[in-house]
């Protein structure tokens, strides 16, 4: 956190929600760090550890989002980790989360009113 602010990661290759998701999070007060790749965003990640990380599910390949949260587990990271993804509701049904190093998965398009109280309760 720096200047009172918590730093956001947001790792997606869609740069539509990248830049919905910069400005919803600015509006709230965050500061926030984009990424259109895994590679980029464990760049993002080891150059300034984030509060918190959204990571797209499908990006160069399938399941790299997922891979990616568990490299974040694997250097350390502490901050939550929520996988975006326009299956949301039955990909939360069929994984185990915890297991992945991830707090949640979020379905697309996200409600800036459920992502304000979900920084809330996680940011606290």
């Amino acid at each position: 956190m720096e200047q009172g602010r918590h730093l956001i990661l947001v790792v997606d290759d869609d740069a539509d929600i990248r830049d919905a998701m910069r400005v919803i999070l600015e509006h709230l007060g965050y500061r926030v760090r984009v990424a259109s790749s895994a590679e980029e965003g464990l760049a993002a990640f080891r150059a300034e550890r984030p509060d918190f990380i959204f990571v797209d599910l499908l990006m160069e390949e399938v399941d790299s989002g997922i891979r990616l949260a568990k490299e974040y587990q694997r250097l350390g990271n502490r901050a939550p980790v929520y996988v975006l993804s326009s299956v949301g509701d039955s990909l939360s049904a069929s994984i185990d989360v915890g297991e992945l190093g991830l707090e949640g998965v979020l379905q697309k398009p996200i409600d800036s009113r459920t992502l304000l109280t979900l920084l809330r309760e996680k940011l606290r």
